[in-house]
């Protein structure tokens, strides 16, 4: 199924350009997300008239990215307290929603979505890279330090 993208889509294309995708994935998720219109003559017709207004959008939430990234990057360490085992393991772990609170607590707002941790949870003390990916292609990393609480 052809469709246009109203949005950058990572791994498919950015906008205006037109991709053929799978129809399940066109019906079920660009469609109704608002991401992409079904490529017809009409269609074609109507995002030619919007294509500098959708073009303007996403390079404000590219911007807008990069800020957050540069105010997230200048956070040099994070200090997340929890309690410990005798050799260095924790009592359950450190997730994405630890992470985003302690993110929060230092004035910065990152969704849950946002942060990845192909690993999983943090289980250890000491320090640990977390990637967040804020647009297509403006990614950030923090480093979060797992101490004992006393």
């Amino acid at each position: 199924m052809e469709v246009i993208l109203l949005e950058n889509i990572e791994n498919l294309g950015s906008v205006g350009d037109k991709v053929s995708v799978k129809s399940g994935f066109a019906r079920n998720f660009l469609v109704p997300q608002a991401k992409a219109k079904i490529a017809t003559a009409a269609n074609l017709a109507e995002f030619e008239a919007r294509r500098a207004e959708l073009e303007n959008a996403a390079v404000e939430a590219k911007t807008t990215a990069e800020s957050r990234k540069q105010a997230i990057e200048a956070i040099a360490v994070i200090e997340v307290s929890a309690r410990v085992g005798s050799e260095g393991k924790l009592f359950g772990s450190i997730g994405v929603a630890d992470v985003c609170d302690a993110i929060a607590d230092l004035g910065e707002t990152v969704e849950k979505s946002e942060i990845r941790m192909p690993e999983g949870a943090l289980r250890t003390t000491g320090e640990h890279v977390v990637d967040i990916h804020l647009y297509t292609d403006v990614d950030a990393q923090v480093t979060i330090n797992i101490v004992a609480e006393e």
